[in-house]
């Protein structure tokens, strides 16, 4: 009995993902009168942190649902790798290699670990005539995926009995399966523990180290100038800062967001 798991599932556990650069030119995204983002530009390098940062209604959900591909920016760019690219969906950002971690997270609480790793990609086997889903695979390459995360998640595992570092460590291993180059997260320590904090930023790292490029969302200060390389901050749908994490401070990024200090 031959597994029908796809090709690049098959070799997804212990490889390196391809890596590229992001870069988003010019973008602007309206909803009738109102404006919502205005002339963003910036750029992702492969393996990089990015902190993404504003206050409620500054514009990084629409920012980042525009590389995911729930919105199409009303005027600019996206390319990747030198490579424009339109995104109607967000399957078409998943084909290029872009993956969203929710802040829901989008588990299901009923089934284990693996089932929401591989859910709607479950491998399939074959006996004669009768064809069935490929448990052993699918506990065998999550095991696998959270052993390169460092997690303590085990495949067989219910999701409702996990803590909040458990949850995000199945979310990633999840974008894993499908070989990302860009990984978006969306406030992952909110409402956890300080222990389950620790383990989130220690799986950015990790995502990191395999040269994968990482959008950070936080309102966590912290959490930011731990593990980012590269800060941003947006303000009334603009762009007022992007500089190295290490060339800013708490304190400026605060007055950035309040409006206290002006844009540079």
């Amino acid at each position: 009995m031959k597994s029908r798991l796809p090709a690049h599932q098959e070799t997804i556990a212990g490889e390196e993902s391809h890596v590229s650069r992001l870069v988003f030119s010019g973008i602007s995204k309206n909803f009738g009168a109102i404006q919502a983002l205005s002339d963003v530009s910036l750029s992702i390098e492969p393996g990089e942190v990015l902190g993404l940062m504003g206050d409620n209604g500054a514009g990084k959900s629409t920012l980042v649902k525009i590389i995911a591909g729930n919105f199409r920016p009303s005027t600019g760019e996206l390319s990747i790798d030198g490579k424009s690219v339109v995104f109607h969906r967000p399957i078409d950002a998943q084909r290029e290699g872009v993956e969203m971690v929710y802040q829901d997270l989008a588990l299901a609480d009923n089934l284990s670990a693996a089932s929401n790793v591989f859910l709607g990609r479950e491998p399939l086997r074959r006996f004669g005539p009768i064809r069935y889903i490929d448990y052993k695979r699918m506990n065998t390459v999550s095991a696998d995926l959270f052993k390169q995360l460092k997690s303590e998640t085990r495949p067989r595992q219910l999701v409702r009995r996990m803590s909040g570092g458990q949850r995000q460590a199945v979310a990633i291993a999840r974008t894993l399966l499908s070989e990302p180059k860009i990984v978006m997260m969306d406030e992952p320590t909110a409402a956890i523990s300080v222990r389950q904090v620790a383990e989130v930023l220690d799986l950015i790292r990790r995502l990191r180290d395999r040269g994968i490029s990482v959008i950070l969302i936080s309102h966590r200060m912290p959490d930011i100038f731990s593990v980012s390389d590269k800060i941003a901050v947006l303000r009334r749908g603009r762009l007022v800062c992007r500089k190295p994490v290490g060339a800013s401070s708490p304190e400026e990024v605060t007055g950035l967001i309040t409006g206290a200090i002006d844009a540079a």
